[in-house]
């Protein structure tokens, strides 16, 4: 293995595998507890401040990125992108949750998106986003991909569900607190199969007209991982 991916793949003193996945862990829960605490009527501000409620009441005082809650037409933001405020979670709408909450040492980083009321497109779009994730994830298993050839992979399956893929949200590294101090490239910038554990993989998807989106991120790991 040469130098560059040595560094890229480095961790700090405190990383752990264990340690890694229960963040996981507790990234997961808070974002389906979040979830189920969004109700049309609801200002996307307010589900912000719900999500903070929920990841206090499950220890996770600390994030290292902003917490986000997004409705309607602020999904097909990118994340650094701020919201257009005041938006209002429609009774057929979709939103999503992206969290990074620390747990002890260790960092979490996740989301999902979910649809409420009835609505065949959006519903497609958050379930494409999901499926896309895993089959990236599997063609990395599959394959030993690199980074770059994955998130390739990945705008060629988007196209072809009809969506658009967002590589303003390119998938990056993770590790003990705080991770930017080891390693700050993307991973759909790497030119090595990524190490499982380590990686990020983010998927957002995009309306072609921008009138809406889905996104889906977890940890880069083996099936076992996500059996139910």
């Amino acid at each position: 293995m040469n130098a560059s991916i040595l560094e890229a793949e480095r961790v700090g003193e405190a990383f752990s595998e264990d340690g890694m996945l229960a963040a996981r862990q507790f990234t997961r829960l808070a974002i389906q507890q979040i979830a189920e605490a969004v109700r049309p009527g609801m200002l996307e501000e307010d589900a912000v401040e719900r999500a903070k409620s929920v990841l206090a009441k499950l220890g996770l005082r600390g994030t290292w990125h902003p917490v986000r809650v997004r409705f309607g037409i602020n999904t097909i933001k990118a994340m650094k992108q701020p919201s257009v405020p005041g938006v209002v979670l429609k009774e057929n709408d979709i939103f999503f949750v992206d969290i990074a909450p620390r747990y002890e040492a260790w960092e979490g980083d996740g989301g999902a998106s979910f649809v409420v009321g009835r609505d065949q497109q959006l519903e497609r779009c958050a379930r494409n986003a999901e499926e896309l994730f895993h089959e990236v994830r599997a063609a990395w298993r599959q394959h030993d991909w690199t980074g770059s050839r994955l998130y390739e992979y990945a705008d060629q399956r988007a196209r072809q569900m009809g969506w658009e893929l967002n590589f303003d949200l390119p998938g990056h590294r993770l590790s003990d607190f705080p991770h930017a101090a080891i390693h700050t490239g993307s991973l759909a910038q790497a030119a090595f199969s990524p190490s499982p554990t380590r990686w990020v993989l983010e998927i957002h998807l995009r309306d072609p007209e921008r009138r809406f989106g889905a996104f889906f991120e977890d940890l880069l790991l083996d099936d076992r991982f996500y059996e139910r």
